[in-house]
């Protein structure tokens, strides 16, 4: 029996993973921690079995309460997922020559680099990867290259965060100094050409700079779309799986090209966020230095990172990871989510038809 801390859990991600777990090993010891004494996951009858609140990750009595745990509980390894504690865990790396625990995660240049959107906007900056982006703050919102360079509409959004903070389809400059009020406890954004085409997601696994796998899907609708000013939310209402490799292997490019930028290889779990322009062309919206929300959803149509995650975690070493950078459904699975309740995967559309 193994005994898997699970960082965040309150949140909707580290949950779906917890219960991936679950499902796969039903002997393995859950411990989940969080911040927030509140967070869902504690309270959750079957999820985790001992959880703890913890210091929160920018607090000097983070990493000595990890420590404490992870020798009093004997845990073997980790599932770290706030972007936040992926940096710190980075920082820990450094700074000892090793992490508190087995986990499996990309390093800290990597991370910081992707977690700020302005940052990996500067690194892009120039090729066909993004849209055309440019980043402004409360004290310096550039109203006139936001006009002239980006132009109306556009699409503004916090440079860090996920779920879509802050983010909004500009309509003119009016617009944009509103938007700016609004949101003035944000002090950065980036603002990018408006995309109009699909929105797409591609969660991959890299390991020792080998690409290993990666799969895609399409987010159509989203989960109480109406209560967003941008209609855009977190968390997708329905989606569908794809079998495109153009996606995947657009995506490994620009992972490519960001770690030769960097010189850094690319290891651990890497997720974008894509939009389509009008003429159908790939661009980046967000990569992320985790699993992504879908993680769970997707394990169950035979795409399972979660499991390949816990052989990599316990072998030391990827050799039992099936190689499968295209991976391909065995069917046109469709799948349905919303609030409070788990997500429900159909075999096709055709079920809408009938």
């Amino acid at each position: 029996m193994k005994t898997v801390l699970v960082t965040g859990i309150g949140g909707l991600t580290p949950r779906s993973i917890t219960g991936i777990i679950r499902e796969n090993h039903p002997d393995y010891h859950i411990i989940g921690i969080d911040a927030n004494k509140k967070a869902i996951g504690f309270f959750m009858d079957g999820l985790v079995d001992e959880h703890f609140v913890c210091p929160r990750c920018d607090s000097p009595e983070y990493f000595p309460f990890l420590e404490k745990l992870i020798v009093d509980k004997g845990i073997d390894y980790a599932f770290v997922q706030p972007e936040s504690e992926i940096v710190k865990w980075g920082e820990y790396y450094e700074n000892n020559g090793k992490y508190p625990c087995p986990v499996f995660m990309g390093c800290k240049v990597l991370s910081e680099s992707l977690r700020d959107k302005s940052i990996m906007a500067e690194l892009l900056e120039g090729t066909d990867f993004i849209p055309k982006t440019i980043k402004v703050t409360q004290d310096s919102p550039r109203y006139d290259e936001v006009e002239k360079s980006i132009g109306f509409p556009c699409w503004i959004r916090a440079t860090e965060g996920t779920g879509g903070l802050g983010s909004l389809k500009l309509e003119d400059l009016s617009s944009y100094k509103s938007w700016l009020f609004i949101n003035r406890d944000i002090s950065e954004f980036t603002v990018s050409e408006f995309l109009t085409g699909r929105h797409l997601a591609n969660e991959m696994l890299y390991y020792n700079n080998e690409y290993i796998k990666g799969a895609a899907l399409e987010c159509a609708e989203y989960v109480m779309a109406n209560t967003a000013p941008s209609k855009v939310t977190g968390n997708t209402a329905f989606g569908r799986f794809l079998n495109e490799d153009r996606i995947n292997e657009f995506c490994d490019s620009c992972i490519k090209y960001l770690c030769n930028k960097l010189h850094v290889p690319a290891h651990g779990i890497l997720s974008f966020d894509l939009k389509e322009d009008k003429e159908g062309n790939l661009k980046v919206t967000e990569v992320n230095i985790r699993h992504m929300a879908y993680a769970g959803v997707m394990a169950h149509v035979g795409f399972d990172l979660i499991e390949d995650t816990i052989r990599i975690m316990e072998d030391g070493n990827c050799n039992n990871v099936k190689r499968a950078p295209y991976f391909h459904y065995d069917k046109p699975y469709v799948f349905l989510r919303d609030v409070d309740v788990s997500p429900i995967i159909l075999e096709s559309e055709e079920v809408f038809m009938q």
